[in-house]
């Protein structure tokens, strides 16, 4: 079935919506749950919570990608997942929540100045991944995007992981220039 095909019963409030997502986009999502959450079983509720959040986005979203609409959904409810596992672990599982909530109804004072600081710094970041050569470009995104191992990009390479190494580290370094370049500090 076409991502178009998928995005109209989405559109249609058709349920059908919901399994040839899973089936044409299920072991890609799992996928990049998994290279965050070590437990198959946290990786696959992700997956499944994948699918209700896009069945609420759309309508009114129309992804013009479907593959990373799924993907920035799986991702970020996979490391939503990972703080609250390591948060109690901590001891403080239970007032990360309660603040977490309170986020909700009380902006920061500064929301924002961040929001504008953050959307600036996304429009310089991005202007940088643009304009990599396209293989350090994907191993730039594989592992800050979809947290893949060294190893994993290396493999799909055909490199050593030192490579993929070098290559991350030019790519932060130039990153870090362009951001000074712009008036960002670390």
């Amino acid at each position: 079935m076409t991502d178009h095909a998928i995005i109209e019963l989405y559109w249609r409030r058709d349920e059908a919506a919901i399994l040839a997502s899973d089936a044409k986009y299920g072991r890609y999502c799992f996928t990049v749950a998994g290279n965050i959450l070590p437990q198959r079983e946290d990786a696959e509720e992700c997956v499944n919570d994948t699918w209700l959040r896009a069945w609420q986005a759309m309508p009114p979203e129309r992804p013009r990608i479907l593959q990373m609409f799924f993907a920035r959904i799986t991702r970020n409810l996979a490391i939503s997942r990972w703080r609250a596992q390591h948060a109690e672990r901590r001891g403080g599982g239970e007032i990360a929540l309660v603040l977490d909530e309170l986020r909700e109804c009380l902006p920061a004072a500064d929301e924002v100045e961040a929001a504008v600081a953050a959307r600036e710094t996304l429009r310089a970041v991005n202007q940088l991944i643009a304009g990599l050569p396209a293989r350090d470009r994907d191993i730039f995104l594989r592992r800050y995007f979809f947290a893949e191992s060294t190893a994993q990009i290396a493999a799909r390479y055909h490199v050593q992981p030192q490579t993929v190494l070098v290559v991350l580290s030019r790519t932060r370094q130039k990153l870090k220039q362009a951001l000074e370049k712009e008036g960002y500090t670390p």
